[in-house]
């Protein structure tokens, strides 16, 4: 497995304690979820049917204020995984550093990836992949500058997973465009990560093959329920975004005092220059909070947004100390 947040089993084992002992910011994933309620015992039970697919499309829909086609699929990787079946090997150009998944997966399949720095050198791509806010330095992109790319590549692969909060970045609303398709994550915002649903929103041509491939149950009847509550809960989403800019700040302040400068960041993360990542996460792991390093990046250390009082208070006391 490729480098990842989430290994709170490797945090165990180096540091002990029960994984209900720990604070996991290793991360981008809403501490605090979208409280899912009851699920029928028929969600459990039975496969899902075409309707209710498509009630959860038209929900996704309404959520990321589009009309264009959407599949939904076992999170964003499932999107991911299936990318480079939608044309021959060719050549992939994605906008690093970024999520390491993309390289991987294309580079296994046959693709000649490289990275670029910039849009501009993603010009002539059969495939050009943009995560938007970059994961992990929070990097953005305005909208008309990646449609302006998009006549220069074969398709043009946007990941919006970590869009929910700044939706003026999203291009789902011009996603039916041929080429573009459009990647969301379901689990990071709501903070329901284990529930594994995603959603790709592009052209006809795309989103059917994507289809096609995905299987007739692609999602579970569970994830279809609480996804269709969740998506169409537009209260919710407008206060939980406006607590994870409050929280951006909050968690700013308190590395600030640290020393450590703030690299950039979208509202489920923040990436931090420091003396010494690994000697920060270390510290911090003896207490039970799990944060992100870079094996490539020594210095980079992420951190998610704690979630209850109690968790950001006992962070506190811990970079108090």
């Amino acid at each position: 497995m490729r480098e990842h947040g989430g290994n709170l089993d490797l945090a165990q084992q180096r540091f002990g304690g029960r994984a209900e002992d720990w604070i996991d910011l290793s991360t981008g994933i809403n501490r605090l979820p979208y409280p899912v309620g009851e699920v029928s015992a028929r969600a459990w039970s039975a496969l899902p049917s075409r309707a209710e697919i498509e009630a959860l499309h038209q929900a996704a829909q309404h959520a990321y204020r589009t009309n264009a086609l959407i599949v939904a699929m076992g999170g964003a990787q499932a999107v991911i995984q299936l990318l480079p079946q939608l044309g021959p090997p060719g050549r992939a150009r994605i906008l690093a550093p970024t999520y390491n998944e993309y390289a991987g997966v294309l580079s296994t399949a046959g693709w000649d990836v490289q990275e670029a720095s910039e849009l501009n050198a993603l010009a002539g791509a059969d495939v050009a992949i943009v995560v938007n806010p970059n994961n992990p330095d929070g990097r953005c992109f305005a909208p008309m500058d990646l449609l302006a790319l998009l006549p220069r590549v074969g398709h043009l692969v946007i990941d919006e997973s970590f869009a929910d909060a700044v939706p003026q970045l999203s291009l789902a609303s011009e996603a039916d465009r041929p080429g573009l398709l459009i990647l969301r994550s379901f689990g990071k915002f709501y903070g329901l990560a284990g529930l594994r649903l995603g959603f790709a929103i592009g052209h006809s041509a795309d989103i059917t093959r994507l289809a096609a491939m995905s299987g007739p149950w692609p999602v579970s009847g569970a994830a279809i329920a609480i996804g269709c509550r969740a998506l169409r809960d537009d209260a919710w989403a407008k206060a939980t975004s406006a607590r994870l800019v409050r929280d951006c700040v909050r968690l700013d302040e308190m590395a600030q005092v640290q020393g450590w400068r703030l690299v950039g960041g979208a509202p489920l993360f923040r990436l931090y220059e420091t003396p010494d990542a690994l000697a920060a996460q270390e510290t911090l792991a003896r207490s039970q909070i799990w944060s992100r390093v870079f094996a490539r990046k020594p210095t980079w250390l992420r951190l998610g947004l704690p979630g209850s009082e109690a968790e950001w208070t006992r962070l506190a006391e811990i970079l108090a100390r």
